[in-house]
């Protein structure tokens, strides 16, 4: 099957999207670093860099030039999350009317150019995957001005009775994936056999195949299971802070501040509930740290939590800031600083995940963030063909790999779903999937 790829990024997502039998003939990025990588890995697809709203036309025509006379079957688009917002339609309504309209975030406009390419380009399926917020987020009508459109009923709207949709949030770490991750996948088709599906089935969307408790037929695949084997590392110092023998098994190294606070985190624990560590004292009941909604609904940490020991004094090894003799506790939430737990997957990784500030990024037992293999394994690249490489030869950045691993979607949860739609639409037998995917997970873990 024939489909074209929006806002793609390094590629991270197509591998599950090629995987599943889909021939990805042309390709749109802004950022060029991020096509570089692209293009090293996927150079017989076309790769056009830049403003999706100017880059319109040029990608409908590579469509059409690559596609020969042939019918294009899918678009897959995944415009940027950023902008997406939990807040309401009356209350962007209101900022509107107040003559705030720039206070729109652009990027959510990028549906609307996404919808374009979709509508000319001839194809029967359009899917688009984003953060649950797309859900209830609301956007200028293109049409209609000083009127506001959800998302969804902008597409349905411009695609018209001929299209049905199925719509879900995603939980990945039910198709197998190691990591706790929570997409809107939405699917808008035309084909008869999709539609046929939806009208019988009521959704597109494969069988979850995993559970906490193992109830769909197999329990959550952990970071233990994944990463418990790697070798050991240390951030306390550049000897200890990488593996020789794994590329990309490294971690960035903590000052002596925050080793110490990590040091002394427990399992499963924030460094903002640690104890005493004054061997005279050990008082361990010291108030732990919390967050709770204010009046408006947004959630703040506690300003009460102690900096040192409510019984000896002593400071505690909790994230502090110091203004010379002066020691106050960090602003942070109960997730920061903490680390993962072994037995569950992965908390989301984020574009942040090397930085021991960020939500649930520290490793289970030992003193350091998660290196960038382990998030290469728990997003689970490792496994498909993939070259951490630029076409043009620069070397790629830890930063760009945080970029491409947070700002994408684990593959092989992809690679389930696109696989059940691909035969579907052919009106093919499916049972045969679970056998596939089960093949393509072990490989995913087994690449220690």
């Amino acid at each position: 099957m024939k489909a074209i790829s929006l806002f793609a990024c390094g590629g991270i997502g197509d591998l599950g999207l090629r995987h599943a039998g889909f021939d990805v003939l042309v390709a749109n990025e802004l950022l060029s670093d991020r096509a570089e990588v692209f293009k090293h890995n996927f150079p017989e697809t076309k790769m056009i860099v830049g403003d999706i709203w100017e880059k319109e036309n040029e990608i409908l025509d590579a469509t059409s030039a690559a596609l020969e006379g042939r019918e294009l079957d899918l678009v897959f688009a995944t415009p940027p999350c950023q902008g997406m917002s939990k807040n309401g339609r009356g209350k962007l309504l209101s900022l509107i009317r107040q003559g705030l309209k720039d206070s729109v975030d652009e990027r959510n406009l990028l549906v609307i150019p996404a919808i374009n390419i979709f509508k000319k380009s001839g194809a029967h399926t359009l899917i688009m995957e984003n953060v649950p917020e797309m859900e209830n987020t609301v956007i200028p009508h293109p049409n209609k001005e000083r009127e506001l459109i959800n998302i969804i009923e902008l597409i349905k709207e411009e695609l018209g009775s001929d299209f049905s949709s199925s719509i879900r949030v995603v939980e990945f770490a039910n198709y197998g994936v190691p990591q706790s991750r929570q997409r809107l996948i939405s699917i808008f088709t035309k084909n008869k056999n999709l539609k046929g599906h939806i009208e019988n089935k009521g959704s597109l969307f494969p069988c979850e195949t995993h559970s906490k408790d193992g109830f769909l037929g197999k329990k959550w695949v952990t970071v233990k299971d994944v990463i418990g084997e790697l070798p050991s590392l240390d951030a306390s110092s550049p000897e200890t802070a990488s593996c020789e023998k794994i590329p990309y098994h490294r971690v960035p190294l903590l000052d002596e501040e925050k080793y110490f606070w990590v040091s002394n985190t427990p399992p499963e624990k924030s460094a903002f509930d640690n104890q005493c560590v004054n061997p005279d004292c050990g008082f361990d009941k010291n108030q732990i740290h919390s967050a709770k909604k204010d009046a408006k609904g947004i959630n703040r940490s506690s300003r009460e939590t102690p900096i040192r020991c409510q019984r000896c004094g002593e400071l505690l090894p909790r994230p502090w800031v110091r203004m010379n003799d002066t020691y106050r506790l960090m602003k942070g939430y109960t997730s920061a600083y903490k680390r993962m737990s072994w037995d569950a997957p992965a908390s989301t990784l984020t574009r942040n995940f090397s930085y021991a500030c960020s939500d649930n990024k520290l490793h289970p037992e030992q003193n350091r963030v998660l290196s960038l293999y382990e998030a290469m394994m728990l997003h689970t690249v490792v496994g498909y063909p993939f070259d951490w490489k630029r076409q043009d030869g620069k070397k790629i950045s830890d930063k760009l790999i945080r970029e491409l691993i947070g700002e994408s979607v684990p593959p092989l949860g992809l690679d389930a779903i696109f696989s059940h739609l691909r035969l579907l639409a052919h009106n093919e037998d499916t049972s045969r999937l679970s056998q596939k995917a089960e093949g393509q997970q072990e490989l995913c873990l087994t690449m220690v």
